[in-house]
């Protein structure tokens, strides 16, 4: 070989050298990022593990820990991945069964979109945590970062929801330009926001996205044709308004004013869904004070029933009509504790009757896990049991089984009546004791905001408090279903729900709760 041949090898070897010290810094980046972000989980986890039920229940931690598991922890798979980390990248294999899917993680996605719906809350306070019910010295209140609020604008925009998407991308440009560090670049958030703008009719503010695009990246290709589009869609839409403007002004076109009715919904007549959200957030209809001072608390024995004559319990009205009652302090902390220990290893998927076929089955408008328990599984259901039928002089053989559910983030049921109407006819059929007559729910864990029980209907809002439990009749005495009881688990906000409740038929209350003379009695 000839020196000259050498001399390039040389060369060649100088420059392999260099290859590898750039492989190494490579490595030791990468190192570097693996080291900083099992420090953050280290500290993340080791906060979190101190109370699982009350970190999770901070909506923005639970959909920050589906996105950490089915997208972050996959980002880092992949940067391992470039090493031989055999050991870790197996374990990663085996845990990945267990990571939540895409499904999941939008299912969380939208449960914050749905707190941010039902009570009204901005992006910036979802963003920084700052909701009510939570403290600022609280150690699991977390933020969203830039990706997760594109994250967020993104899954809308997958829903053709493009209010959502306009406010959380617009969430995520105010964080880029606060100056916040991250990957998703103003150029992809600009052009997810001037879309879902123009979709929602505002086509100036799309035009000016898309210009702000345009001096950010002037090559792209996408936002170079929309301008076009919405310049010649506002000319188009400023010209049609000049022309009527002028059969106005030429008595061609006659000016319309909104009827009464339009104006303005008055509140009784606001839709269902608008007086349960109200409800939820503490707003709507209010009880008059001559009906709030018709309403009592007592000590209460069922007319000297052997078990509460020396004992009595605690009982509150909650509402007048349909009457609700509240126990106080009528479930111990070891009863719930025992409670919850039995249900959560059955925790599944809350479901609902159909109300033509009579199947349980899963809906949307009902999102909670739930189990059943039954009075020979353990001592406690048996004598909780127990409890209920002494405290309602209502036979409880033919009630359905303790029924436990736990709402978590964003966890709701919807307005929904428990018994079964006319048009349902084989609601209950299978069970073959007719009716649910009454509901009895116990409350087993405090709320920090949010997870009211409320009655659209007549305005009732129950709050939960642990230990108590309420009560009310879903049937009138003649056997009519009371359309008044109809009701609602608001979402929970910030916390853990636990109840558990128990449906009373009708069957085995002849002598127990006569009927009356009269059919609406």
């Amino acid at each position: 070989m000839f020196a000259g041949q050498m001399t390039d090898l040389l060369f060649t070897e100088k420059d392999l050298v260099t290859s590898l010290k750039d492989y190494i810094q490579a490595e030791e980046r990468k190192l570097e990022q693996v080291k900083q972000w099992a420090e953050k989980l280290d500290s993340l986890t080791s906060i979190a593990t101190q109370d699982p039920e009350g970190f999770l229940g901070h909506p923005v931690n639970a959909f920050k820990l589906m996105k950490r598991l089915n997208t972050e922890w996959g980002d880092l798979e992949n940067l391992v991945l470039k090493d031989m980390s055999d050991g870790f990248i197996s374990n990663l294999t085996i845990q990945r069964q267990h990571f939540p899917s895409d499904e999941d993680q939008t299912g969380a996605a939208k449960a914050l979109l749905r707190l941010q719906d039902t009570y009204q809350l901005d992006t910036q306070s979802i963003s920084t945590g700052d909701l009510p019910g939570t403290s600022v010295k609280l150690p699991y209140r977390s933020t969203l970062t830039v990706e997760d609020c594109f994250e967020l604008g993104r899954i809308a925009y997958s829903e053709s929801d493009y209010r959502h998407t306009e406010v959380w991308m617009a969430q995520a440009l105010k964080q880029l330009d606060e100056g916040e560090e991250s990957s998703v670049e103003p150029v992809m958030v600009l052009d997810y926001l001037s879309y879902s703008v123009y979709q929602q009719g505002e086509l100036e503010r799309a035009l000016d996205f898309t210009r702000r695009l345009l001096e950010l990246d002037p090559e792209h290709q996408r936002a170079n044709g929309n301008l076009k589009y919405f310049e010649y869609q506002l000319a188009k839409q400023r010209k049609a308004g000049e022309d009527l403007r002028y059969r106005r002004s030429e008595g061609a076109e006659p000016e319309r004013e909104e009827s009464e009715g339009r104006k303005g919904v008055k509140k009784d007549n606001l839709p269902e869904k608008k007086k349960y959200e109200q409800l939820c957030r503490g707003e709507g209809i209010k009880m008059t004070p001559r009906r709030q001072s018709r309403l009592f608390c007592r000590y209460y024995d069922n007319n000297q029933h052997p078990r509460y004559l020396l004992g009595p319990v605690k009982q509150e009205d909650e509402w007048d009509r349909p009457y609700i009652i509240r126990y106080h302090d009528i479930i111990s902390e070891w009863e719930i504790e025992k409670v919850k220990e039995l249900a959560k290893p059955r925790l599944r998927r809350a479901t609902i009757s159909n109300p033509v076929t009579g199947v349980l089955e899963t809906a949307q408008y009902r999102i909670s896990k739930s189990a059943w328990l039954t009075a020979n599984e353990h001592s406690v259901v048996d004598h909780i049991n127990q409890r209920i039928e002494d405290l309602t002089g209502l036979d409880v053989q033919t009630a359905e089984e303790l029924q436990v559910a736990n709402y978590g983030v964003g966890g709701q049921y919807e307005p929904h009546f428990d018994f079964g109407r006319k048009d349902e006819p084989d609601a209950f059929k299978e069970l073959g004791t007719g009716n649910r007559i009454a509901t009895w729910l116990f409350y087993m864990s405090d709320v920090a905001a949010g997870g009211a029980t409320v009655f659209p209907e007549v305005g009732a809002v129950v709050r939960p408090i642990k230990g108590t439990a309420v009560f009310w009749y879903n049937l009138l005495p003649s056997g009519e279903g009371d359309y008044s009881t109809r009701h609602a688990a608001c979402p929970v906000l910030v916390g853990n729900k636990w109840v558990s409740n128990k449906w009373i038929h009708e069957h085995g209350q002849e002598f127990r709760r006569r009927c009356g003379l009269h059919e609406m009695d």
